[in-house]
C-alpha cells in the first residue's frame, strides 16, 4: 500500500532574522518584542505622511507601503503581531493612524484591518525567498495590497452605505498608481538589501 509524503516548504530567513540574536530566554523574548513594537511604531510614523483626496474618505499615506515592508521583513508571526499591536492601539485611542487619528469608528479603519492581513501573507511570501528578487518582490508587493482592498473596500461600502462599485470609484482606482510606484520602491530596495547584506 502506497503511503502518503507531505511535502514540506523550505522556509528562508527574513531581514529580521538576520539581526543579531539576544542571549537567553528573557533576551530573545525581548527581541521579538522589540522587533513586534519597532513594526508597528514604524507603520504609525509612515501614517502621519497623510494627505487627502477630494471627495474621499481614504487618505493616501506611508502607511500601506510600511504596513508591506514590516510583514516583508518581520515574517509571518512577528508581521501579524506587529500590524495587530498596531490596529489594537489605535482603535484604543493611540492617535498613530493616519493625519495623528485614532479610534474605531472611521470609514477606513477596513484598510487597516487589510494591513494585518497582508503582512501575514506577504511575510509568509518572505518565508519563500519572495523578496530575494523584483520579480518576486512585484508579486508580493501587488498580492498584499490586493489583500487590503479586499477588506477595506467592502468594509468602506458597509461603513458609507453605498454600492461596492461606488467603494471602489472612492477608495480603490485613485490609489492605484501609487500603489504603483510603491511597489517600483520596493522592487528595488528588497532584493538591492539583501545583495548588499550578501545574502540570496
Amino acid at each position: 500500500m502506497a503511503t502518503a509524503t507531505a511535502t514540506v516548504v523550505p522556509s528562508t530567513p527574513v531581514l529580521a532574522d538576520l539581526l543579531p540574536r539576544a542571549a537567553g530566554r528573557l533576551g530573545s523574548q525581548a527581541r521579538e518584542l522589540a522587533l513586534v513594537a519597532g513594526g508597528a511604531a514604524l507603520t504609525g510614523l509612515a501614517a502621519q505622511l497623510s494627505v487627502t483626496v477630494p471627495g474621499s474618505p481614504v487618505p493616501v499615506t506611508g502607511q500601506t507601503f510600511a504596513a508591506l515592508l514590516v510583514g516583508t521583513a518581520l515574517g509571518t508571526r512577528r508581521g501579524i503581531a506587529s500590524l495587530g499591536l498596531y490596529l489594537l492601539a489605535g482603535m484604543a485611542g493611540l492617535p498613530w493612524f493616519a493625519a495623528g487619528s485614532s479610534g474605531w469608528a472611521m470609514p477606513s479603519l477596513g484598510y487597516v484591518l487589510g494591513f494585518v492581513l497582508a503582512a501575514g501573507l506577504t511575510g509568509a511570501l518572505a518565508r519563500r525567498g519572495a523578496d530575494r528578487s523584483p520579480l518576486r518582490t512585484a508579486v508580493a508587493m501587488v498580492l498584499g495590497n490586493l489583500a487590503i482592498y479586499a477588506v477595506g473596500v467592502p468594509y468602506l461600502a458597509a461603513s458609507l452605505h453605498v454600492p461596492l462599485a461606488k467603494a471602489a470609484d472612492l477608495g480603490l482606482y485613485p490609489y492605484l498608481v501609487g500603489d504603483g510606484l510603491k511597489v517600483l520602491v520596493a522592487m528595488g530596495a528588497l532584493p538591492l538589501t539583501w545583495k548588499l547584506l550578501g545574502r540570496r
